[in-house]
């Protein structure tokens, strides 16, 4: 099963399912989503959110491809693009964090470990990018029936399951946060073998070393 790690952009923007490809929940405030889905066309208004957030920020998103299908997506940007991110009871993000605001697994690849895989490729780029935190609000009662939740915030567990930890608590939805500096030592660890994950998806990165190794290529094409 071959796995690969791929940013956000308008082209890959359509393979996020089509629920997702058609939500504005996070890129607009809460009345303009509501006009938007009612009278507009979501679609387009989506991919305004994202050509304008790449043009004026950068990556904003990534995708997960399992044996070339889309398995999984994130979406991150600054606070300041994500208007829904003030309607929150436990608002606002910290002025040093980006704001993860939603995350999906397709139900056939879930408990593959891809959900963290993602997350792990937001801090690779987030670090680079010198941003010092990631924050995003859970969902407490994610599934939960009668609670009438579309499903655009994220399970509170999901993100404690990836390192983030409570700073804002919350019976609905609390603040989590995760610490890029700390999330160093694990990124080191596991970057190698995440290295290695997304060097098996093609030929020409098969079983290269990201970093010296005692092994040989001899044999390999």
């Amino acid at each position: 099963m071959s796995r690969r790690l791929v940013s956000l952009t308008l082209d890959t923007l359509e393979d996020l399912p089509r629920p997702c490809r058609q939500c504005v929940y996070w890129e607009l405030d809460p009345v303009s989503a509501e006009r938007a889905c009612a009278s507009g066309d979501p679609g387009l208004e989506k991919e305004a959110w994202v050509s304008q957030t790449l043009l004026e920020w950068g990556s904003c998103g990534k995708l997960a491809y399992v044996d070339g299908m889309p398995a999984g997506f994130v979406m991150y940007a600054p606070p300041a693009y994500v208007p829904r991110s003030m309607a929150f009871p436990t608002s606002p993000v910290s002025a040093d964090a980006v704001l993860l605001m939603t995350s999906h697994v397709v139900a056939a690849f879930a408990g593959g470990g891809l959900g963290r895989m993602l997350v792990q490729g937001v801090a690779r780029d987030l670090t680079k990018r010198g941003v010092k935190a990631i924050e995003a609000f859970g969902d407490a009662k994610f599934g939960e029936a009668g609670e009438g939740e579309e499903g655009c915030v994220s399970p509170v567990d999901f993100f404690l399951s990836v390192g983030f930890k409570t700073v804002r608590p919350h019976p609905r939805y609390p603040r989590l946060r995760l610490e890029l500096r700390t999330a160093l030592s694990w990124k080191s660890d596991v970057e190698y073998a995440l290295e290695k994950l997304l060097g098996s998806m093609s030929p020409d990165t098969l079983l290269r070393p990201v970093r010296p190794a005692t092994a040989t290529r001899s044999g390999q094409s």
